[in-house]
C-alpha cells in the first residue's frame, strides 16, 4: 500500500506538469502518509467540489488512496484549472 501511495503522489505531480502547470508541486512528493496537502485554498477547494466533484478538506488536504491510474489525469487537470495563474498556499 505504501508503494502505491508513493506512486500516486509522483503520478499526480507528473500529470500536473503534463497539463502545463507552472507551480512547484514537489511538496506533494515530499510528504508521507495517505494524505497530502495540495496548497489549494478554500475557494479553490469549493470550486473543485462544485464543478469537478473532487472532494477534499477545506484546507486542501486530499486522500491519496482515492487516486488511481484512471482518475489522476482528471484530477490534475482540475487542480490546474483552479490554480493556473494563482499562488498556492
Amino acid at each position: 500500500m505504501s508503494g502505491r501511495i508513493t506512486e500516486m503522489r509522483h503520478s499526480l505531480v507528473k500529470a500536473l506538469k503534463d497539463c502545463g502547470s507552472k507551480h512547484d508541486w514537489s511538496h506533494i512528493t515530499k510528504q508521507i502518509g495517505m494524505f497530502a496537502y495540495t496548497g489549494l485554498n478554500k475557494a479553490q477547494v469549493d470550486d473543485l467540489i462544485a464543478n469537478s466533484s473532487i472532494y477534499m478538506t477545506g484546507d486542501g488536504r486530499i486522500s491519496l488512496a482515492g487516486l488511481n491510474t484512471g482518475n489522476t489525469k482528471y484530477i490534475a487537470e482540475a487542480f490546474h484549472r483552479v490554480s493556473d495563474g494563482k499562488p498556492l498556499e
